[in-house]
């Protein structure tokens, strides 16, 4: 016998061991022996510490063993000995002790762009077999792997996973987690933690100007965009540490800034060579470093004697708002000293030169001496600037004060420029300062990372319809165009503040357009008879960093409630039709697709549309944005109503295109969704077949069979004109599992009375040369606004009426076969001189996506159709 026993650390356990003696049974001849791993650790004579073997009960033959408070030290192959009588009995069990592990990631400090590893350790576990895996944001990135572990001097067992990866800016948000599975778990064990991604920073070494030739030579670390601010700076000059760093500042990029400064002794400035500025972030094996030359750096410093500035930027920096940036030059010889301008890396040219156009430096001559002067304009700074769309507008000015003082001269330099979001969002100037005739730069600046602020747009407020049955309306206001993405919102009344409704997270964010910019929308909703009494005035306060006063909308009072309503102060919501084929796809060619969708009934008419390709494979998650989009309109179909067509045309196959809908009337986008299928035309039978009944009413059948999807029937009837005609479609299988549709439409002929209503008129007349056997004749083609209301009706089960057809529900059992949902009662007029009755025309329209054409089939019947005898059948193609 042999058997295995799990037990979780810590609990006692009982292992089973018995035998059926023969009788009698003298315990005295028993020899009774538990061993584990062949030690003995129990018997009648002796137990070890820790076991525990029941002696009353060896007379009823068991010789269980129990285990106190087991340990991993107690785990494994246990045999159960027993001899007398002359006959020796035997079994095996295995004990396992099992233990859940402990997770831990000693380590998430990473350096961002460097390979890393990060580590997560497991301990305390039993058995020694475990299962690692790991995820970043919720998608595992590492496939799981199965560890035999080590064990640790407890008995207990420790395994470490290791990953190596290459941090990315966007992993100092993401969260990283751990899983275990082990056979100790109920579940598997998850640690979750976020990474320290730590920044390298640039290090660049300067020289202090100087008043004296004499005076200490003094250098400038500047260490910037470093993250996290803790770090240690050392000065070092042929191996030796020179300084201690002071604090490091906060960039607006959440990055950290810092200077050092170091002077050297005439000693040390003597010895030449290179002096290092090495910064020492924690974690990091390699510290950054920047490096000067002292023997070039001592020239150049007697050589200039200058004292620059920081770049002065303005305090605020508006979209379409001209602004400047400006850095000041002091010393003897600043009158000698010439700028060149950068935005990041790229040389600045003054778009606002009228003369010639020049693209290389411009030199003029000066007491013998050739110098490089910079290619600003003369103009003055109010003259006219280039449209604010105008990317990368600049123009450079450089001049020195109208008075000065003593031998120490002063010059400004500046830059004048137009803020453009896509160009100048996250850049810096750069200024370079040289002497005219030297190509050596003096001293270089850059400026400090600057906001641009774009004010928003705000909307009048907007009203929507009240509902009928709360009375309560809602208040809509929009702002759009503005930067940061920073905006409040705040409802006021006479009698206080309001509180906003609460929105989608979708829409209640502002949201980035193509161009960088934001918009956002905020609602509120007040009862209609509060605002119809003229006494309510709301209004809301838009504040954005952007605006030196919030801007205030107002809603309008009683007696210009009629005017609003005129210039669109109520919402109407979109009706957005499914999408549409013009030019179906093939399942053997590839070809362009055409898609179409109508949108109706919508105020006020701005509307936005947008198509994508939805994305569901590996290599494209996320949704596509199409090109090569169009809308036609919108078109006023009514005062306060508004109708487009939403188009894109050659779009390439996919498997699903979505058209998104937005509109100030929506709290979220609507979206219709576009899918790929497989298309096959359908079998139309070659005429329609018609039973007239005993009442005079004739029913007409069509047999159309396969088909995907299901084709589209418009039947129509009348004289010289045909009105749609209710009918019902059913779907029946056929042989080798083909689909049949019949197509049945039941028709019964009235004379014309006097004071019938007469139709309206109606916008499309389809002649009868475009039906294959009728010529010469107009088909009433509705409206798309009739046709949908229409069908509409039609599927609710609801009955069109109209001078030509009324549609009559039948309620009475028909005994055919085919038989009609409702009776379509067509009004047969009478023309010419002789006033006689028009023949009786029914036609049925198929339209399909793998048809390029519609396909149509009619039946004519005489003057006295409605006469005809029962069960006569009539085919006509």
């Amino acid at each position: 016998f042999s058997a295995v026993i799990s037990v979780p650390l810590g609990s006692s356990v009982v292992l089973p061991c018995s035998f059926i003696l023969p009788t009698p049974v003298n315990d005295e001849h028993l020899n009774i022996t538990w061993t584990l791993e062949g030690l003995v650790v129990a018997s009648n004579l002796h137990v070890e510490r820790g076991f525990y073997l029941n002696p009353l009960a060896i007379v009823d033959g068991s010789f269980a063993l129990t285990v106190i408070n087991a340990t991993t030290h107690q785990q494994g192959v246990y045999e159960c000995s027993v001899i007398g009588n002359g006959t020796e009995y035997s079994t095996n069990i295995s004990l396992a002790v099992m233990a859940p592990p402990t997770l831990s990631i000693p380590s998430r400090t990473v350096v961002l762009g460097r390979e890393s590893v990060v580590e997560c350790r497991a301990k305390g576990f039993s058995p020694p077999w475990i299962t690692f895996s790991w995820t970043r944001a919720g998608k595992q990135f590492e496939s799981p792997q199965v560890f035999k572990a080590n064990r640790t001097e407890d008995g207990l067992f420790e395994a470490v996973s290791r990953v190596t990866l290459v941090p990315e800016p966007t992993d100092q948000n993401n969260t990283y987690s751990c899983t275990v599975q082990h056979e100790a778990l109920e579940k598997p064990l998850v640690q979750e933690f976020n990474m320290t991604v730590i920044i390298l920073p640039k290090v660049t070494l300067s020289v202090v100007p100087s008043s004296s030739h004499s005076s200490p030579l003094t250098l400038a670390c500047d260490i910037n965009g470093f993250y996290p601010s803790n770090m240690s700076v050392a000065w070092v000059q042929h191996g030796t540490t020179l300084s201690e760093p002071p604090q490091a500042r906060l960039n607006g990029d959440g990055t950290y800034t810092s200077r050092h400064f170091h002077t050297l002794s005439m000693e040390e400035t003597d010895r030449a060579g290179w002096v290092q500025c090495e910064a020492q972030q924690p974690h990091v094996s390699q510290p950054a470093a920047g490096s000067i030359d002292l023997s070039a750096a001592s020239s150049l410093e007697k050589q200039k004697s200058l004292t620059i500035s920081a770049i002065i930027l303005p305090p605020r920096v508006v979209v379409g708002q001209k602004g400047r940036v400006t850095i000041c030059i002091e010393g003897r010889r600043a009158d000698r000293v010439e700028t060149a301008w950068f935005l990041n890396d790229i040389p600045i040219v003054d778009t606002s030169y009228t003369g010639e156009k020049s693209y290389g430096p411009i030199y003029s001559t000066d007491h013998g001496h050739t110098h490089r002067i910079s290619r600003a304009s003369l103009a003055s700074e109010k003259g006219p600037l280039l449209l604010a769309t105008a990317p990368g507008y600049y123009k450079l000015c450089t001049q020195q004060p109208l008075h000065t003082s003593g031998p120490t001269k002063q010059l400004l330099s500046s830059v004048t420029f137009v803020p453009n979001l896509s160009v100048h969002k996250g850049a810096v100037f750069k200024c370079q300062i040289s002497y005219q005739g030297k190509d050596n730069i003096v001293m270089e600046k850059i400026s400090n990372k600057f906001t641009i602020l774009a004010p928003p747009e705000v909307s009048e407020i907007q009203l929507s319809e009240p509902s009928e049955e709360s009375g309560i309306v809602t208040l809509t206001v929009s702002a759009s165009g503005f930067h940061p993405d920073v905006i409040t919102f705040r409802w006021f009344c006479e009698g206080g503040e309001l509180s906003p409704l609460a929105a989608p997270l979708a829409l209640a964010a502002p949201r980035r357009d193509t161009q960088g910019f934001f918009s956002a929308m905020s609602q509120c909703r007040l009862p209609k008879d509060e605002l119809e009494r003229g006494k309510t005035i709301v209004w809301v306060t838009v504040h954005h960093m952007s605006l030196k006063q919030p801007v205030t909308r107002k809603t309008i009072g009683k007696r210009t409630r009629q005017c609003a309503r005129q210039r669109g102060s109520f919402l109407k919501k979109p009706i957005i039709s499914e999408i549409r084929c013009s030019s179906p796809p093939s399942s053997t060619l590839q070809q362009p697709l055409t898609l179409a969708c109508d949108i109706a009934g919508f105020y006020p008419p701005d509307i936005t549309v947008q198509w994508l390709k939805r994305g569901k494979s590996e290599e494209q998650e996320e949704d596509v944005v199409l090109g090569e989009r169009e809308v036609w309109g919108p078109v006023q179909t009514s005062p306060r109503m508004f109708q487009a067509t939403a188009l894109i045309k050659e779009v390439e196959e996919a498997e699903e295109i979505l058209c998104r809908v937005e509109h100030c009337s929506l709290l979220e986008p609507i979206e219709r969704v576009w899918r790929k299928i497989h298309l096959v035309a359908p079998s139309v039978a070659l005429s329609l077949s018609v039973n007239w009944r005993d009442d005079g009413v004739g029913v007409f059948s069509l047999y159309l069979s396969g088909g995907v999807p299901h084709p589209t029937l418009l039947w129509a009837a009348g004289s010289t004109t045909l009105s749609p005609l209710l009918s019902r479609e059913t779907e029946q299988a056929a042989e080798e599992r083909e689909r049949v549709l019949i197509s049945i439409c039941a028709v019964a002929v009235a004379p014309e009375t006097q004071g019938a209503e007469r139709q309206p008129h109606r916008s499309k007349l389809l002649h009868y040369s475009q039906i294959p056997g009728l010529e010469n004749e107009a088909v009433d083609k509705t409206t798309s606004e009739r046709e949908n209301t229409w069908e509409k009706k039609r599927d609710e089960g609801k009955v069109p009426l109209s001078s030509d057809i009324i549609c009559e529900e039948r309620t009475d059992s028909v005994e055919e076969e085919l038989q009609p949902s409702y009776i379509n009662t067509v009004i047969m007029k009478k023309e010419g001189r002789h006033r006689e009755r028009q023949r009786l025309r029914v036609a049925v329209e198929i339209t399909h996506p793998a048809l390029s054409l519609p396909i149509y089939r009619t039946w004519t019947g005489n003057k006295h159709t409605n006469t005809h005898s029962p069960n006569m059948r009539h085919h006509f193609k």
